[in-house]
């Protein structure tokens, strides 16, 4: 990508995976813009503390704003004059997007709309989507691969980000926008959201509570440590796409499908304490596995996971203990 460093707009850089891509972009020595509109689908507090994170990292700006207002983008953009954007804000979750579709509908494909005519307006070199595996939905095939057309998202949410793909190839084609979608699969890692099995289990089993477990237990998840995830987004900023037009799709995933049940055991080991289960019906809009095939990750982006998930546990736990336990909210 040449020796001078690259403007780079990245939004939903105050949440989860967002925080660690934006310390990492900062340490390649990239000019960096968060747009974060601080949402309050868990604490905004949280969020804020990710922005003190990263600040540790480097220096970076930031603008409080929606990728659903047009105007605050396109007056930002004006501003940072961005090279590269890393589109990561979302309205994120499976379960709520079933309550509120509309919601999921507006901020996920509008919001990526409104994203790539930024890209278009300003001229933007390549713009990165971070995608989901939940748009595999109940596929027969496993483990998932990139080329297989035969989706079927059975959520909102999922719905949403294909959605967004589509919409992205269709920019591609258009306005010959270099364009990645990376389909992340299950990340977990310190700062996970509250709302995610990882986190939600840990609280619950740290303070003796019982833990919701869905189905029979079997139901499996290609967990993901959010350092490997990183690795392939920083991966994408220097790929060359091969084929003529500049669109690809790559899962980052571990390869590794662990079932619920291994999970629960593998956190008992990282907290050394005893998990109380309360078993309760499959929850709708749940696939029963998600499992990345990551050979195209691999060839053209090197990608390769590196965190076990006895490490990842561990990470996260330390993590918790010093972090969450105690601020009373989880």
């Amino acid at each position: 990508m040449g020796s001078s460093p690259k403007r780079i707009l990245l939004t939903g850089g105050a949440g989860f995976i967002g925080s660690h891509v934006a310390e990492a972009l900062i340490r390649r020595g990239t000019k960096l813009s968060i747009v974060d509109n601080l949402d309050s689908f868990y604490a905004s507090s949280r969020k804020r503390l990710n922005l003190q994170e990263i600040r540790k990292a480097g220096s970076y700006d930031f603008f409080e704003a929606d990728v659903c207002d047009m105007d605050a983008l396109r007056k930002l953009a004006k501003q940072v004059q961005p090279e590269i954007i890393i589109h990561l804000a979302a309205r994120a979750g499976v379960r709520p997007s079933i309550e509120q579709p509309a919601l999921y509908e507006s901020v996920n494909v509008a919001g990526t709309l409104n994203i790539l005519e930024i890209a278009r307006e300003f001229k933007v070199q390549r713009l990165i989507f971070g995608s989901s595996s939940s748009v595999y939905g109940v596929t027969n095939n496993v483990p998932f691969c990139e080329d297989d057309l035969k989706t079927r998202p059975i959520s909102p949410y999922a719905a949403t980000k294909l959605a967004a793909e589509l919409m992205c190839y269709t920019y591609t084609h258009l306005y010959n926008l270099t364009t990645i979608c990376l389909r992340f699969f299950t990340v977990y890692g310190p700062r996970q959201r509250p709302d995610l099995a990882i986190h939600k289990f840990t609280a619950l089993i740290e303070s003796g509570k019982p833990i919701p477990v869905y189905g029979d237990g079997s139901m499996g998840r290609d967990y993901t440590y959010v350092d490997d995830i990183v690795a392939g987004v920083v991966a994408s900023l220097e790929y060359v796409p091969e084929a003529k037009l500049p669109f690809e799709v790559f899962n980052l995933g571990n390869s590794h499908p662990v079932r619920l049940g291994e999970l629960i055991t593998q956190l008992e080991a990282a907290t050394g304490k005893k998990a109380l289960q309360e078993r309760l019906p499959d929850q709708p809009g749940d696939v029963p596995i998600t499992w990345a095939s990551i050979d195209k990750a691999k060839r053209l982006l090197g990608y390769s996971p590196k965190t076990s998930m006895e490490q990842g546990l561990r990470n996260f736990v330390d993590w918790y203990r010093s972090t969450v336990a105690g601020t009373g909210n989880g």
